[in-house]
């Protein structure tokens, strides 16, 4: 068949959220994919520094990263924007303001509070972090960093609807629901980053198949004429979705990639 360039979301993709893994059906079926001469491209929320660390030895096509603000091909790096320093100190200032709390997210590092958080969630992922040695170099409260996104958590006690109008001008919020909004760069997404791509290649949009499973994927599904959903999957990938495949642990992506000849 014709080449076929595969962009992956990581959690709840080709990451199990049970198992923490990648599952070996998955290793093999990318690699099953490449030797067809199929391009492999992880495309995620997450910024590149945070990257897990077998994502990065799986040896991929490239890494779009941060809701496509950092875009990396091979050895060459075709895209790369921050926040601007001082825009970054006002947000970091009106998190605090609005008694808000999250972490900031760079090419380079994560960035958690020095207080310990309200939210077990933030806690948990700066345990899971630091297990990679990330996340305990520089506190977000220095505000000495360059950062591309970030996250906020929101309860009754957050002035959230005030935070989100600071941010609107030059921020797109992503709801991520139970009070989450993911905080991107406006004019850059996971669908934006593909497009680079594709220009880059001089691939078509039929030669795009885009596997993915929660809101931050909405962008990358609406775009795709292929998009894959994953079994677990937000419902505001539904109207976007041409084929649901299996869990994560049951094969999905390797099933999904039969389902369409790529293997």
């Amino acid at each position: 068949m014709r080449q076929a360039a595969l962009f992956f979301d990581i959690d709840g993709t080709l990451l199990s959220e049970k198992t923490r893994e990648i599952p070996e059906s998955t290793l093999d079926a990318l690699g099953a994919a490449r030797k067809n001469g199929h391009l492999a491209f992880i495309n995620t929320g997450r910024t590149y520094g945070s990257l897990p660390p077998e994502t990065v030895r799986m040896q991929l096509d490239g890494y779009l990263c941060g809701c496509g603000t950092y875009i990396l091909y091979q050895d060459e790096v075709l895209l790369e924007n921050h926040i601007s320093k001082d825009r970054g100190i006002e947000i970091i200032d009106c998190i605090k303001r609005c008694n808000l709390e999250g972490l900031c997210e760079g090419t380079e590092d994560v960035y958690f509070s020095n207080r310990i958080s309200r939210f077990e969630q933030i806690e948990s992922m700066r345990r899971y972090f630091a297990l990679e040695g990330l996340g305990v170099e520089c506190a977000m409260e220095e505000k000495n960093f360059i950062y591309d996104k970030l996250l906020v958590y929101t309860d009754s006690r957050s002035d959230k609807q005030t935070f989100l109008d600071f941010i609107s001008a030059d921020m797109e919020a992503i709801d991520r629901g139970q009070g989450i909004y993911e905080c991107v760069q406006k004019r850059y997404s996971k669908a934006t980053g593909i497009q680079v791509i594709m220009e880059r290649l001089g691939l078509e949009k039929d030669q795009v198949y885009v596997f993915g499973d929660s809101s931050n994927d909405l962008s990358m599904f609406e775009f795709a004429d292929h998009a894959v959903a994953m079994e677990v999957h937000d419902a505001v990938l539904e109207p976007y979705t041409e084929h649901v495949t299996g869990k994560v642990e049951e094969g999905g992506i390797s099933s999904a990639m039969e389902h369409y000849g790529l293997i």
